[in-house]
């Protein structure tokens, strides 16, 4: 009798593990590019160009390896910042080339023109499918060439299909919303630094609130992640960018990345970008390294000088979710080096997006103090975009 319990009792295990094993399973993100038989009819029998990096994966194949093996008509590839390998500099020109795999003809939309396609590139396709890793902030460029090409297709009347994927920093919401007098390359549209929407989301929004020039508004289809919400903690499996080796720095990267607006060094030409910051007038650290020319960094802030700072290597993710957009990396970095407002370029208004912040730094506020100051952006954002939602927010 005991023994039968005992069997009985073995088989209730096995079925919850097998149950536990099932719901893992079924939880498993799936991205937009990953459900083929759903954008597949869309593009058949049409002249297709593709914006995607080398973040486009669909498994082990790259999407637009998978396209022209399902026999699409690819014709064309745009690529945006560091190129459709994603090896470029920040901010570095990247020229039109052509991709040895494929052939296809590569066009760059960065660092040329406004970073909209030309009439004839226009010209030379139906739909434009859209693929890109994002991370969720306001000053990471893919939204804005998202949004460029948006405006590209709704001017020529061109379909557009946005392969979603999930945002790293897609469960918080903080940071002021951008004053449109300081809208550039790293700030394109009245959104918190982060915004926590996937780019699909955020494209809805821009036609849903009429972002583009002149109200337009693009032919747009969103294919939607399965198995993912605003609260899902999503690793992403490749780098998007050169300087965001891990999820550590994608983490950390909404607050470190102020320091491009400053004399401060966050690593960029070291193994640990966005994860350290330093000077080399930084006082009282035993923590030193040294940027170095290194592909994605060719010419790094403070090249060659050794710089004293902070190394954030060991900081839990967790306990940067809590902070989230955290001033205090900032904060220490000016009382260290007292420098007064020659510590700050006038970079650093387009990063933070509004005037306010460099003066109550330099006014002596904490951390938190200032992050009072926009909480009530935070609100207005998050009922703004409550209609463009397509995952739970909790």
């Amino acid at each position: 009798m005991k023994a039968k319990r005992r069997f009985i009792f073995s088989l209730l295990i096995v079925g919850v593990l097998s149950l536990s094993a099932q719901s893992n399973f079924c939880a498993k993100v799936k991205m937009g590019a990953e459900q083929p038989e759903k954008y597949l009819p869309l593009l058949a029998k049409k002249r297709v160009a593709v914006m995607s990096n080398q973040t486009g994966m669909v498994g082990d194949k790259h999407l637009v390896d998978l396209l022209v093996e399902k026999g699409v008509n690819v014709v064309g590839i745009f690529s945006p910042e560091h190129g459709f390998r994603g090896t470029a500099d920040a901010g570095e020109h990247v020229a039109n080339s052509v991709d040895a795999k494929t052939g296809i003809p590569i066009l760059s939309l960065y660092g040329s023109g406004n970073g909209k396609p030309t009439p004839a590139d226009m010209e030379k396709f139906d739909v434009l499918v859209f693929d890109l890793q994002d991370v969720g902030l306001r000053f990471y460029t893919y939204y804005a060439s998202m949004a460029r090409l948006m405006d590209a297709c709704a001017e020529t009347e061109k379909k557009m299909l946005v392969l979603d994927r999930p945002n790293p920093n897609g469960f918080y919401v903080d940071g002021p919303i951008l004053d449109m007098k300081h809208k550039s390359g790293v700030g394109w549209l009245p959104i918190p630094v982060v915004h926590g929407m996937t780019l699909g989301e955020l494209a809805l929004m821009i036609n849903g609130e009429k972002w583009l020039p002149q109200g337009r508004v693009c032919d747009i289809t969103v294919i939607p992640c399965e198995n993912y919400s605003h609260q899902t903690r999503y690793e992403l499996p490749i780098a998007p960018s050169p300087n965001l080796p891990n999820s550590h720095s994608v983490y950390l990267y909404p607050s470190t990345c102020l320091f491009e607006g400053t004399v401060v060094s966050l690593g960029r030409g070291t193994p640990f970008p966005f994860e350290v910051y330093g000077h080399p007038k930084f006082k009282g650290s035993d923590f030193s390294f040294t940027p170095k020319s290194v592909a994605g960094a060719k010419n790094p802030p403070l090249l060659n000088q050794q710089c004293w700072g902070v190394d954030l290597r060991s900081l839990l993710d967790e306990a940067i979710w809590e902070k989230g957009f955290d001033l205090s990396y900032v904060i220490d970095a000016y009382s260290n080096l007292k420098m007064g407002n020659s510590f700050f370029s006038s970079f650093f208004e387009k990063l933070v997006g509004v005037d306010y912040i460099r003066e109550e730094i330099m006014a002596g506020k904490s951390a938190s103090e200032i992050k009072k100051m926009w909480q009530k952006d935070v609100q207005n954002f998050k009922s703004q975009r409550k209609p463009y939602l397509l995952y739970e927010e909790n």
